[in-house]
């Protein structure tokens, strides 16, 4: 299977990595420092599933040279959603699968008007992992989970494919019936989770035992719930639950990349987050107040750290 990974970050270069060192014929689209050290080193993941080391690595920053390709994985951040869009249509051939991995709920959408319904899958990433330096992932924990799906719900030889690969490299790979529910119920924890992580510039064991901040999760969880009903997607009655029981379960050092991105100053994802739950809310007539109120406190970190002056 030949596979791109566009944008070859924490997300791109885990899942890259692995399914590189399985066998399938992986190309990275990175580009600077990161994309040099690929190229003249391999890239390399480390963390607590152990060490994996791709050397060489087939590594570009033009996705006009690769080919049509049979997956993409597209990972870029969700700024760059339409610019990186109309760069990889060279490499979309008639049944290649354009596997959406960004934090969110539209990224689909935007891409459909640029590669066409077709080509695009919508898909969720259950990865914690970050570039410690270029050329070096590193993961937090030991989960690998990729779930995706056509978007009418229905079987497809190329979704089987992946799903298959997926396992050949130790990846939990989940091809579902039902994407958009999967999609909006990683959307209730990563919205919620990366404000109030952002907000207290602090990782989750920080803050989801403290009484005066559990609530607060609570209800960040219920408003997205609220929202993604409104908006005729079919979430679980046990939604909010479930969110709260992955919380408990995850790692005490684990921080949202949202909250990564904030500490280093970088741009936030935050119009996407937050910002999308309270556009949604007024569209539907569903009260978002604590969102609201953390998009109102982010938004002078949009475009990274404002400067004093």
């Amino acid at each position: 299977m030949r596979i791109a990974i566009v944008g070859a970050g924490g997300i791109g270069g885990g899942y890259g990595a692995a399914l590189a060192a399985a066998g399938a014929d992986v190309t990275f689209i990175a580009r600077g420092a990161h994309l040099a050290a690929i190229r003249s080193k391999g890239l390399k993941v480390e963390g607590g599933r152990g060490e994996t080391h791709i050397m060489p690595a087939q590594a570009t920053d033009d996705p006009a040279t690769v080919g049509p390709v049979d997956v993409v994985l597209f990972c870029v951040k969700l700024w760059d959603v339409e610019s990186a869009g109309a760069q990889v249509k060279p490499m979309v051939g008639k049944d290649t699968a354009v596997i959406t991995l960004q934090n969110g709920i539209d990224a689909h959408e935007r891409l459909i008007p640029i590669l066409g319904r077709q080509a695009v899958m919508p898909g969720v990433a259950n990865i914690s992992a970050t570039i410690a330096a270029p050329g070096v992932i590193r993961q937090t924990g030991i989960v690998m989970r990729m779930v995706f799906g056509e978007l009418d719900g229905t079987t497809s030889a190329r979704g089987q494919a992946l799903a298959a690969q997926c396992a050949k490299a130790g990846i939990d790979g989940v091809f579902s019936a039902a994407i958009l529910t999967e999609l909006w119920m990683k959307f209730i924890l990563l919205a919620s989770n990366a404000g109030m992580m952002a907000l207290a510039r602090l990782p989750i064991g920080h803050l989801r035992d403290d009484p005066d901040i559990a609530p607060y999760f609570i209800a960040a969880y219920e408003e997205v719930v609220a929202v993604g009903r409104a908006s005729g997607i079919a979430l679980p009655v046990d939604a909010v639950e479930r969110t709260l029981n992955f919380n408990r379960n995850a790692p005490a050092h684990l921080m949202a990349s949202m909250g990564a991105d904030l500490l280093r100053g970088n741009r936030i994802e935050l119009p996407w987050l937050s910002g999308k739950v309270i556009d949604l809310g007024r569209r539907h007539g569903v009260p978002t107040p604590t969102h609201a109120f953390m998009y109102a406190m982010l938004k002078p970190f949009v475009m990274g750290t404002p400067s004093q002056g």
